[in-house]
């Protein structure tokens, strides 16, 4: 195997015998790399420790080198043209060059090949609170080198490119340049604490509720339609206490404001709840959004086998 320093002469030098005008540098490529997968200057920039005018400046020092435009402008942000995806494998390359030399050096008895390089996630709270941070933590303490950058939010999958490596949303998203990978089916259910109920009587059909306070999201910031679906099977009721939180609306259904529709897994790991209106079980799906050009890098690769 090449050292990751005589990898980049041999990318280099074989350009230049070609006679093709001036090298291409190690370090264009590797932008590209993160443009190509993240999808904004801004967010490759700050993958690679960067500012956006260098970004820029290594895109046009490669498209000079190499005579043709490798990125083309889209709605859904920066993508590759069909010169930019014949660079991808001398780009990962170098990537794979650079990180074999950069990984720590596995201690005795350690097996298994190392992963170095960040991941960044969307992702709901409750899912990441219950099943993002057991599979990440696992990956992190068996890979000194991986990094992971985790943004909660609870949204459809984005029709612009938001620089995520991986988006966790609810429902199976269809946007286009991604792929959709089912994570987990799970349920929204009503709980309240058994103060509430003792203090209001438990209610005993859905119309019960007409008069109640409902924790949930916010309905004006909530884009996910089988949320949105979930609500829309209740009775308009009295009050409500109205949180993008999770936790929030967990504590606040802890602290007896009102009856909670809340993530089944996270409520009935909760000794202080009580499911009401079992009848009312609301099925839903995690889905991860993917770029395939994300997918071709390891450690996105392996982060998502852990997230399924």
């Amino acid at each position: 195997m090449h050292s990751a320093p005589d990898t980049m002469r041999c990318m280099t030098s074989s350009h230049a015998q070609a006679g093709a005008g001036p090298r291409i540098a190690p370090d264009d490529l590797l932008t590209l790399l993160a443009v190509a997968r993240l999808g904004k200057y801004t967010a490759a920039a700050h993958s690679l420790g960067i500012n956006h005018t260098t970004v820029s400046r290594r895109i046009a020092s490669l498209e000079k080198a190499v005579g043709e435009r490798v990125l083309a402008q889209a709605p859904e942000g920066w993508e590759l043209t069909a010169h930019g995806r014949r660079l991808l494998p001398a780009a990962e390359a170098v990537e794979t060059a650079l990180a074999s030399v950069a990984a720590p050096v596995p201690r005795t008895g350690q097996e298994g090949r190392r992963l170095a390089g960040t991941v960044r996630i969307a992702a709901p709270e409750a899912f990441v609170a219950a099943y993002a941070m057991p599979a990440l933590s696992r990956l992190q303490r068996n890979h000194a080198g991986l990094q992971v950058e985790v943004l909660t939010a609870t949204q459809r999958a984005r029709r612009y490119r938001s620089g995520m490596d991986i988006e966790v949303v609810v429902g199976r998203p269809d946007t286009r340049h991604s792929t959709a990978h089912y994570l987990r089916t799970y349920s929204l259910g009503l709980y309240a604490s058994p103060g509430y109920l003792q203090r209001h009587g438990r209610p005993e059909t859905a119309e019960d509720l007409a008069d109640r306070r409902l924790i949930f999201y916010p309905e004006h910031s909530l884009e996910v339609d089988s949320l949105l679906g979930a609500v829309e099977q209740l009775p308009e009721t009295a009050g409500y206490f109205r949180s993008n939180s999770v936790a929030a609306q967990l504590q606040a259904a802890r602290l007896g404001v009102g009856v909670g529709l809340l993530p089944a897994f996270a409520a009935e790991a909760d000794d202080s709840l009580v499911r009401v209106l079992p009848e009312f079980d609301r099925e839903l799906e995690y889905w991860a959004s993917v770029r395939p050009e994300a997918l071709r890098s390891p450690v996105v690769e392996h982060v998502l086998a852990a997230l399924r």
